[in-house]
Formats: C-alpha cells, structure tokens, sequence
C-alpha cells in the first residue's frame, strides 16, 4: 500500500493556526500518530518517532520555564535537530526565544493554537486518520440514498449513471460518478469521494458531461460519504439463478473491510431508482437488526410445525 502524506500548510489552513515560522518548502506529513514530547526534553529519545508532529502543551512549556536559558536551549535542540515534521503549542502560550531560533536553524514549522491541548491532539488525529488513510480508486457510482451510501459497480455502460440520475431527481444525492476514491478511515469504516477535477460532474451517454450542482441544485451533491451497501449492476442473463429471497448475506471485500452486497440483474422495464432505494432500507433494516427474508422463512417454519 502506498504511503500518502499532507502538507502543513494544508494543516495551517485547516485549523487556522499561527505561523511562527514556517520554511519556504513545504513539509509533509506521514504520520498520523502525534507526540507530546515530555520524556524527549528530559533526554529520553528510546524508541521515539522523529516522523511525527511535537505538541507543546502546559505541562512540556512549564517544565521548560523552570529550566536555565543554556540547558533549555540544549533541551530543545536535541529535539529540534531530529528534523521532526512540525512543532504546535497549544492554548496561545508564548514561544520560548530559544525554540525559534532552533525551529529557523533546523527549518521545522512552528506552530501555535488557542485551543487546549486535548482537544486539538483528538482533532488532528482525526483529520490525519482521514487525509493518510489507506485507499483505492473504484470505477462506479457512489451515491447517498436515504442516509445510506451506495457504491454502484458495473461494466461501462451497464446503466449506473442513468440510475444516479433518477435517485437525484428523487431527492437523492450524488457524491462521485465514474471514479470513486475509497479511503479507509478506521478499522470498520469507509468513505467514498469524487477526485477534485471530476467533482459533481456526471456523464451521461448521448448527452455528455453534466454539472449536477448546476442543474439540481446544491442539495443534490456531496462531497463524501460512507460505504454502507455496494450494489453490482449487470445484463441479465436468462439461464442465471438469481437471489430472489435474500437468506444468504453476500459481501464485497474493500480495503479489507467486508461491504454488504447485492447483485442486481438489469433488462427494459426495471426501475432501477425504485429498486436502489428498497435495498438502501432494507440494509438499513438489517444493521439495526431487521431480516425481513429471516422473518419470513421463520413464519414458513413455524407453519409447517403447526400442521
């Protein structure tokens, strides 16, 4: 799996933090885990991570401001010359002299935020977690229906934007049309997105490229969602057995997480919409712990044992 990374000053601007210094080239981030670096000032460098951002908050700042001008200047340098990413201070506290001049010799970005150190670290864990998420690039639709993200695959031409068309028409909303970037942002969780260029663009055969946000309006887009259900499109083929009671679960594996799944066969006369937004409740149904081909073949059973 490739490595991906985000620049800092993608960082800065998300969470408009002040730059007490920042190098002319940007540097990046790999790392999603961040460090508070107590035991790193004290000269403790065991297994410690230069790959990741150094948070500052009251406890490594007070440790600091009891210590002599000499011996925080050598404190912070041992720190400094490892080339760590980036190092933020958090709830506005003043910058030690000594810290930006290490930070201008070592061109480390330094960094500082009004909020509490708890709660930025939870918040830059999470956007890190999202932006080097592991991902893959699916050739489908991707769209939200009442709630659930629908990841629509199928061969070109099969009919998966036609359909993307008629659920936004009925309310639905579009996320990506013919490329979709899945990321995998936790152990259980993915989130589907259109690539930047293509973003709430759709292409439809005989007609060509359409804004969707220009023609539907706003409420007909989206820029991420979840993958909760992945629907396989395909011709019908006559001498094929289809599910028709839905008593055995099928899954599609994504980036190593398994997607409740379906296979929906396509001929004139199917609306396909219709059908899109049944199987995006009944998936709904099933999470919350609702089987409706389960309660039907135990209503068959509990038949059967009567007579």
């Amino acid at each position: 799996m490739a490595a991906f990374s985000v620049k800092t000053s993608k960082i800065i601007k998300e969470f408009k933090l002040e730059s007490l210094y920042v190098p002319e080239e940007d540097v990046l981030i790999e790392s999603t885990d961040v460090n508070r670096p107590g035991l790193q000032l004290a000269g403790f460098f065991s297994y410690f991570d230069s790959s990741r951002i150094q948070i500052f908050g009251v406890v490594e700042n007070t440790y600091l401001t009891e210590m002599t001008n000499e011996e925080r200047f050598e404190s912070l340098k041992r720190l400094f010359e490892r080339k760590v990413p980036a190092v933020i201070i958090t709830r506005d506290a003043p910058v030690f002299p000594e810290m930006l001049e290490l930070a201008k010799q070592y061109e480390v970005p330094l960094l500082r935020t009004i909020h509490s150190t708890s709660a930025f670290m939870s918040a830059l864990i999470a956007y890190l977690n999202v932006e080097l998420a592991p991902r893959i690039t699916r050739h489908g639709v991707l769209v939200e229906v009442y709630g659930e993200g629908v990841l629509i695959l199928g061969e070109s031409g099969v009919g998966k934007s036609e359909a993307a068309v008629e659920l936004m028409k009925r309310g639905h909303r579009l996320v990506a049309d013919d490329a979709v970037e899945i990321k995998k942002v936790s152990s259980k969780s993915l989130v589907g997105s259109a690539p930047d260029i293509i973003r709430h663009f759709i292409e439809i055969r005989g007609i060509g490229i359409v804004d969707v946000k220009k023609i539907f309006g706003m409420g007909a887009v989206k820029d991420t969602e979840k993958v909760d259900l992945v629907i396989h499109l395909e011709a019908w083929q006559k001498d094929k057995q289809y599910d028709r009671l839905g008593l055995v679960d099928e899954y599609t594996n994504i980036l190593g997480i398994d997607v409740p799944s379906l296979t929906i066969p396509v001929k004139p006369g199917r609306n396909l919409a219709i059908i899109f937004e049944v199987a995006a409740m009944n998936n709904r149904q099933k999470r919350m712990g609702y089987n409706a081909a389960e309660e039907l073949n135990k209503r068959i059973m509990e038949s059967m044992g009567a007579e």
